[in-house]
């Protein structure tokens, strides 16, 4: 990946952005894409649309969504601990000993989740997972009055992690579901800015609430109101220990990105992106996915009278960790498929299957 690049996706990941609070991570977004869109507008629920103009097309709409997991401060007790809940799917195993990030108006504020040491738990209760509403977190104050100085009910909270590199050009953070999808069709706006004019009416959506009910996906598919829609997820990898690949399917980090198969799925398209990927020689994995995906691919199928809808995974370990683990070059094949994909579509085509 170009350095350019990683440190767009860098910056993006590690600008706090839970679900209800996307709007700093959107502004990094808007400053890529200012110059670039035809029009760029952010809608009352905060999904931020940009807008390519093409040559008479179909309305072609690329979805990722920019909203993380996290969690809400709601209440602070007169030691000055302060209790919180989830924002999306938090495992409660994984909160107790963590850093985090309090996001104030006045700026970030260091803290941990404490944990009881285990020398002072009773040997029976050790196995036993900590209910969040339990947890709290330590900022280092000694009363209500002095973190109510700082922090308000209903400020929110993140892992204290961002980006690094591993082996094998592979990267680990915090947040990459689904910042990583906005990233890719951000990119591919991009280049297919470059390139030139296209047939479609392109459609680059920085989606917000996934995380808490696919929110913004359905607000923004309605707006835009697409003939055909691509979302951009992350999807489980299976190559690691402990994970049944029989269940999910043979899913790895750097075999490239994931086209899933299935009712939430267009077949038309579902064919046009294999076909392209087989044309442009770039690597491919299939999943099936007999229900609706839980994914913004699902409301986006349901819009209106029904869009043409494609769901493209990007293989990740360890989701809804703070150590989520992808492969770069996962991302550059799947920008490279879309661009290639939109490039096609024109209004010569029909998604109406047969």
């Amino acid at each position: 990946m170009e350095k350019n690049d990683f440190a767009f996706l860098q910056e993006l990941v590690e600008t706090p952005s839970p679900s209800g609070y996307e709007q700093p991570a959107q502004r990094v977004i808007k400053q890529q894409l200012e110059g670039v869109a035809d029009t760029l507008q952010t809608d009352v629920m905060g999904n931020l649309i940009a807008e390519l103009k093409g040559d008479g097309g179909p309305r072609v709409m690329l979805a990722g969504h920019c909203d993380e997991i996290g969690f809400m401060v709601q209440f602070v007790d007169d030691r000055g601990f302060i209790f919180f809940g989830a924002i999306g799917g938090v495992d409660p195993h994984l909160a107790p000993g963590q850093r985090i990030l309090i996001h104030t108006e006045k700026g970030d504020i260091p803290g941990v989740i404490g944990k009881k040491a285990i020398h002072l738990i009773d040997p029976k209760d050790r196995d036993k997972v900590i209910k969040l509403k339990k947890q709290f977190i330590d900022i280092g104050c000694s009363s209500r009055e002095e973190v109510e100085a700082l922090v308000q009910i209903g400020d929110p909270v993140t892992f204290a992690v961002g980006v690094q590199k591993l082996q094998n050009d592979r990267a680990t953070s915090r947040a990459f579901d689904d910042k990583m999808g906005s990233f890719i069709v951000t990119e591919v706006m991009k280049i297919i800015k470059e390139q030139g004019t296209i047939a479609a009416d392109l459609f680059a959506v920085s989606t917000v609430q996934e995380e808490i009910g696919l929110r913004g996906a359905a607000t923004s598919s309605y707006g835009v109101n697409p003939d055909v829609g691509i979302v951009v997820e992350v999807t489980h990898a299976t190559d690691y220990p402990d994970v049944e690949q029989s269940t999910i399917g043979r899913v790895e980090l750097g075999k490239g990105p994931v086209i899933v198969r299935g009712a939430n799925i267009n077949p038309v398209l579902f064919k046009l992106l294999v076909e392209t990927a087989a044309t442009e020689e770039i690597p491919i994995q299939i999943i099936g996915a007999p229900r609706a995906t839980g994914t913004d691919a699902n409301v986006m199928q349901l819009s209106r009278g029904g869009v043409a809808t494609a769901l493209l995974g990007i293989p990740l370990r360890y989701m809804h960790t703070p150590v989520e683990t992808l492969s770069l070059s996962d991302l550059e094949a799947a920008i490279k498929l879309l661009v290639a994909v939109v490039k096609r579509i024109n209004g010569g085509f029909s998604f109406i299957p047969e």
